[in-house]
């Protein structure tokens, strides 16, 4: 799903009382599906973003997949090279499929020469081998462009047959205002995008290769005696920024995604991640600035908070017709809610359930739903599965239970 700039879905339900477990801290709203992204309320946004330069900007929370504040979200925008965040995202699909390998060796064709003088170059040479690792930290570092098509034509054939490979891949992510028509971001009236696009792109890359997104961090990298820095200078002010992505031409202006992971309090193990989006900007510094300023503002005025842990038992309704009489419900995965500071401890969960649980029911089949109230008013809800299997009761259990629950319908 992309970006939304909706409000969370309503559901109905009844009260529940939470879990003498969880502190305060812990109590709140959502959770997003992977990968997607959904807006906070309105109505809970106490304190104003920073004031931006940029064209289009957006701060999301990646722990728990909301937005914060945005600021024209859905423009139409040029994308420069954070077209390589896609270009990379295929890459690595490659990589964790093993269809290519870190060590394999590309030899680049003719079509690296054409790259001007220009724009940014790992410096690789049309028929000099190279590894697809020296490729891959010479796109995400050096935003080489000659990188990025030698991988292209590697993965996709040709570069008009990786091109297609990204509009595929843009469509299934639900990229809706996105069209590419290269793989390294240079100006073309038919590549575009949008910051909330270019947000959902960058959640998706994080929590899909996670074993591969920490050469974003990197620094530097030296290729054929070059040695270039990473163009984000976030990596060097703020320790806890580890990506993600510049790009800039004249058309486009300066655009940055930058990512920082910080300890979430009360979750001991646990970082949250936060996600800036700038695009448009009209110097460097300003990029920079203003994605620090983001960055900084998500952390300082809002909370994340861990609502369940993965498995945790939220409740053990009652089950029919089963061999089982009780069934252990809950979340499969860690459930996060990102609320302004201060709004935790007016925030209470409440549970529907799909009343009556009825066997045979399956590991993860969905049996309700948790909504978060806070002051009466709904600000977040997440779905309620089955923890584990619970098979039918034998033919005469099952007619007890029959006959049982025409009373309790009654």
């Amino acid at each position: 799903m992309p970006l939304s700039l909706t409000s969370l879905t309503s559901f109905s339900s009844s009260p529940m009382k939470f879990n003498a477990s969880l502190s305060r801290a812990a109590v709140a709203a959502a959770i997003v599906a992977c990968g997607s992204l959904a807006t906070l309320p309105a109505r809970a946004q106490q304190i104003p973003p920073p004031p931006m330069t940029a064209k289009a900007w957006a701060i999301v929370d990646v722990t728990s997949g909301q937005v914060l504040a945005s600021g024209d979200p859905d423009a139409r925008v040029e994308p420069a090279s954070l077209t390589k965040i896609m270009t990379t995202y295929l890459v690595f699909e490659a990589l964790r499929d093993k269809r290519i390998s870190w060590e394999q060796t590309v030899i680049p064709g003719e079509s690296v020469r054409k790259v001007g003088r220009d724009e940014s170059r790992t410096f690789i040479e049309a028929g000099k081998p190279v590894s697809v690792h020296d490729l891959v930290y010479g796109m995400i570092i050096q935003s080489g462009n000659d990188a990025s098509i030698a991988l292209a034509e590697l993965v996709g054939g040709s570069q008009p047959g990786f091109v297609e490979l990204m509009n595929r891949a843009a469509q299934r992510m639900g990229l809706k205002n996105t069209h590419y028509t290269n793989v390294d971001g240079l100006t073309d009236p038919q590549h575009y995008t949008t910051v909330a696009d270019i947000a959902t792109l960058s959640t998706r890359m994080i929590q899909d290769f996670p074993e591969y997104y920490k050469v974003y961090s990197e620094k530097s990298f030296t290729y054929n005696n070059i040695r270039q820095p990473n163009r984000n200078r976030l990596l060097y002010l703020d320790p806890t920024v580890d990506g993600l992505k510049t790009g800039h031409t004249k058309e486009a202006g300066y655009c940055l995604v930058s990512t920082a992971s910080r300890p979430l309090p009360g979750a001991p193990g646990v970082n949250r991640r936060v996600l800036s989006v700038v695009v448009g900007e009209p110097t460097e510094r300003a990029r920079v600035q203003d994605s620090l300023s983001a960055l900084n503002y998500a952390y300082q005025n809002f909370d994340t908070l861990r609502v369940y842990g993965a498995n945790q038992v939220v409740a053990t309704p009652k089950v029919w017709k089963g061999k089982d009489s009780e069934l252990k419900i809950g979340v499969k995965k860690d459930t996060f809610i990102t609320v302004p500071k201060g709004v935790a401890d007016k925030i209470k969960p409440q549970l529907e359930l799909r009343e009556p649980l009825i066997a045979p029911i399956a590991n993860g089949a969905q049996v309700g739903t948790v909504k978060v109230m806070a002051d009466g008013k709904q600000l977040a809800e997440f779905p309620v599965v089955a923890l584990s299997d619970v098979a039918q009761a034998s033919f005469i259990g099952r007619a007890w239970d029959a006959l049982r629950l025409m009373f309790v319908k009654k």
